[in-house]
């Protein structure tokens, strides 16, 4: 047998439990261990007249039974009075029951305002009062639950009731809003439509039928979905005589009736009407995100020219094996973009790099002599190219785009990202599984420079509610998440995301309004926006490689990282590394909560060793060699004098295809001077850099140095003045 539900240590507000169904709940939650608070103003079923009787013979009754009960004789619009009444007698509130109600009854015409106004302050404005005096409470608590009082005729509405409907069908919609809102803290809202004998319905149902619908067959469902082992949430149920169903709301595929760049006429809605009205292919929208989701789809279609596609939860759940066979090698259309140095340091300071750290210079600072692009800054482009409506248009499919969701990231890297440059990305449906709750669509990423390939991405979209077609569940396309190692960590990182930390990454082109509106992130069931997965992302592999690479872009391989859950601006990212060889697996956690949001993550790193077997020996190859050893044998006659002159160090950093190709050091501060390969043996007073090509053009006289450091070609950095002198280095003296 299944074990009895209890509620003992629980305390339960009732409303009106003078008699009728508030009684049955009174009694019953008091059996099973609930402490409960009677409310009953008791006037009569109009809402005339006060009184204390009933209140007092319910609490009566569950005392002699051995239960605990106080009674309240305030009215629901007195909502503070009656949950302070729960505060005082037991010290806490956890299960409001909002059954207090009157009748009104008149046809439209004949409503008055006063038969309007008390309808909807005693049903609506009173459950309102009560169960906001309730909710901080609940909330601190983590735990509670609520039950609004609805009815059949505010469903399908009833004769000479307007006032009394509006107020029930009112009641619906507060607690569809308070589900939503109560989720996160363990609060749960649900409505019934229970028909049951009580004072109220004496008017309306004959006398046998009356005492046929017991109070006592709707009892029992209220007490199920008030037990803390229920999870149900936002439904609303129709109960009665011992029967319960639960209703949802249905939607007919509808019709497009306008086209782009055309106007939209009436007529076109006459022509579509039947279409329209058609329930054949019915939605059953859950949520304000499916209903605006099915409305972005509708706006893609126009602007493609297409037809509405069927409801993507019916469609996918129908979905063949051959329509995934269709989308699966869809190319999307190739995308070129240009970046500047602007855009990777913006990318950088995005995912938290920080002049706090003097390494991070290099990603945040376009004059620094090893100024490198990030490597996760490759997920960037990649993500423009199938995020521009792409989705959307995968042959065989209907995607929802407010039910997706980012479910893993890997990104390889064939060379260094350049610091600037014009890339292009051509994208294409790898395949596509069936994970039951939904699919899981691979689109594969190619970012090209030219025709060499700089990277490549696999985007792991998952698409909810979209599953159960029978489609195949594993491809060995699939670039598979890893388990971490079972020992302790190897090393530790953290850094504390700033309250602007997704508003800055945003500026890299995700504007998905969830990062920054908190009104879109309330309807998507966030109390305030989230920080991007990718910029989680992006931290967490920042670590990895200042952690075990020394920053070294140049040996970053490869990632792979699952999304668990999401990050709020202002907490703390702890990433959690073990060394396995040249793969490290990592963690990433929420230091506040522990909740873990990054999991079964990798990076794998190219070996040092392999990357000083592919650097050739400094200055091979370069121009510039020439011109520095020339340099070096000119000023062998007349160091002494340039010495007394210049009184500087300069450093020389010379760079070829954005990586440094060679260090010369111009030594004019001690003895009589010298130039040798390499660093400065002690503190450079200016440090320059450009590429080998344009140091030419400078010695040439062809590029002006001014308009170079301008124009971003040449990087200077030091006592910038002392530059000035050269001129003597290269002119005067040297006579190049």
């Amino acid at each position: 047998m299944a074990s009895t539900l209890r509620f003992n240590g629980r305390v339960v507000l009732v409303t009106g439990a003078g008699g009728g169904l508030g009684r049955a709940y009174a009694l019953a939650f008091a059996e099973r261990g609930a402490s409960v608070v009677v409310n009953d103003l008791r006037g009569d079923f109009t809402g005339v007249g006060k009184g204390s009787l009933s209140a007092d013979k319910v609490v009566e009754e569950i005392r002699r039974k051995g239960g605990k009960a106080v009674a309240n004789y305030d009215s629901v619009e007195e909502g503070e009075k009656i949950v302070k009444t729960a505060l005082d007698a037991f010290g806490r509130i956890d299960i409001v029951i909002n059954n207090a109600g009157i009748l009104r009854d008149r046809s439209f015409s004949r409503i008055s305002d006063e038969d309007w106004d008390k309808i909807q302050r005693v049903h609506l404005r009173g459950s309102f009062l009560v169960t906001r005096a309730a909710w901080d409470h609940m909330k601190k608590q983590k735990f509670g639950r609520i039950i609004m009082t609805s009815s059949a005729s505010r469903i399908y509405g009833n004769f000479g009731q307007a006032n009394y409907c509006a107020a029930k069908l009112g009641l619906l919609g507060l607690s569809n809003c308070l589900a939503v809102e109560g989720k996160k803290n363990n609060i749960h809202c649900n409505t019934i439509a229970p028909t049951a004998g009580s004072r109220m319905t004496q008017s309306i149902l004959p006398e046998d039928l009356v005492e046929a619908l017991k109070p006592d067959y709707v009892a029992p469902l209220v007490l199920w979905l008030c037990h803390e082992s229920c999870e149900e949430n936002g439904g609303l149920f129709e109960v009665g005589a011992g029967w319960i169903g639960k209703l949802r709301w249905e939607r007919s595929l509808g019709a497009l009736v306008r086209q782009r760049t055309q106007p939209m006429t009436p007529e076109a809605v006459k022509a579509n009407w039947t279409k329209i009205c058609d329930f054949d292919n019915a939605t059953k929208p859950k949520s304000i995100q499916e209903s605006i989701g099915s409305i972005v789809e509708a706006l893609n279609k126009i602007n493609s020219g297409g037809e509405v596609s069927a409801n993507p939860t019916s469609r996918a759940t129908s979905a063949t094996t051959s329509e995934f066979a269709r989308a699966i090698g869809h190319k999307f259309p190739p995308l070129y973009s240009s970046y500047a140095e602007l855009d990777t340091i913006m990318y950088a300071l995005g995912v938290g790099a920080s002049i706090k750290e003097p390494k991070d210079m290099k990603f945040i600072y376009e004059g620094s002599s090893d100024f490198s692009c990030l490597p996760t800054f490759g997920v960037i482009l990649a993500q423009k190219s199938i995020m521009n409506g792409g989705l959307a248009e995968i042959p065989g499919l209907s995607i929802n785009l407010a039910k997706i969701l980012h479910g893993e990231q890997y990104l390889e890297l064939h060379k260094p990202i350049p610091r600037a440059g014009k890339l292009r990305c051509e994208a294409i449906v790898a395949d596509i599984l069936d994970k039951g709750s939904g699919l899981v669509i691979l689109v594969d990423v190619y970012t090209y420079s030219g025709e060499e390939l700089i990277c490549y991405n696999q985007f792991s979209i998952f698409v909810v509610g979209s599953g159960g077609s029978g489609g195949k569940r594993t491809s060995d396309k699939a670039k598979a998440a890893v388990a971490i190692p079972n020992r302790p960590p190897d090393a530790v990182l953290t850094d504390t995301t700033s309250l602007n930390q997704a508003a800055l990454y945003r500026l890299s082109g995700d504007w998905n309004p969830l990062h920054i509106d908190p009104n879109f992130a309330s309807l998507a069931g966030f109390d305030k926006p989230i920080l991007h997965g990718l910029c989680t992302f992006g931290f967490s592999a920042r670590h990895v490689l200042q952690q075990f690479a020394d920053n070294d872009v140049s040996r970053f391989k490869a990632i792979k990282v699952r999304f668990a859950k999401p990050v709020y601006p202002g907490q703390t990212l702890q990433t959690e590394m073990w060394k396995e060889g040249n793969r490290i697996h990592f963690q990433t956690k929420v230091q506040e909560t522990g909740g873990i949001v990054i999991s079964n993550a990798y990076v794998d790193l190219v070996p040092a060793s392999a990357i000083s077997a592919k650097t050739p020996s400094e200055g091979a190859g370069l121009q510039s060699t020439l011109v520095f050893e020339e340099i070096g044998r000119r000023l062998q006659g007349i160091g002494e004098e340039v010495v007394k002159k210049v009184r500087a160090v300069f450093e020389w950093h010379i760079t070829k295809g954005e990586n440094t190709a060679a260090k010369w050091t111009i030594d004019l501060k001690t003895g009589s001077g010298k130039v040798y390969q390499g660093p400065a043996k002690g503190s450079a007073d200016v440090t320059i850099t450009l590429s080998d090509e344009d140091f030419m053009e400078v010695v040439l006289g062809k590029l002006d140095p001014q308009k170079a450091v301008f124009s971003g070609r040449l990087k200077a950095r030091g006592n910038i003045l002392l530059s000035q002198k050269l001129q003597m280095i290269l002119k005067d003296y040297a006579k190049l």
